[in-house]
């Protein structure tokens, strides 16, 4: 996916829209931090950028990733059974 960011605007629109904090990923994949931190570690999600104790992630990453886990979900999980 590519991005034509003009000017300021764009920029912040694109932050706003588009970059997660930890916290907003883990709303959007239902799931808890210390799970986010295990996907992070093992390499499935990958944060654009980590300083310190803080992540971010491109919103169409963390997108995917929940359909990854919802398909999980449905394979495997006790509920449907």
């Amino acid at each position: 996916m590519e991005y034509y960011l003009k000017n300021r605007e764009d920029i912040v629109r694109f932050i706003n829209d588009e970059i997660l904090t930890s916290s907003e990923a883990t709303e959007v994949l239902g799931i808890t931090r210390q799970r986010l931190s295990q996907l992070v570690k093992n390499g499935q999600l990958v944060p654009l950028k980590k300083e310190g104790g803080v992540s971010l992630f491109l919103r169409s990453d963390v997108e995917k990733k929940k359909k990854e886990l919802e398909e999980l979900r449905k394979k495997f999980g006790p509920y449907n059974k």
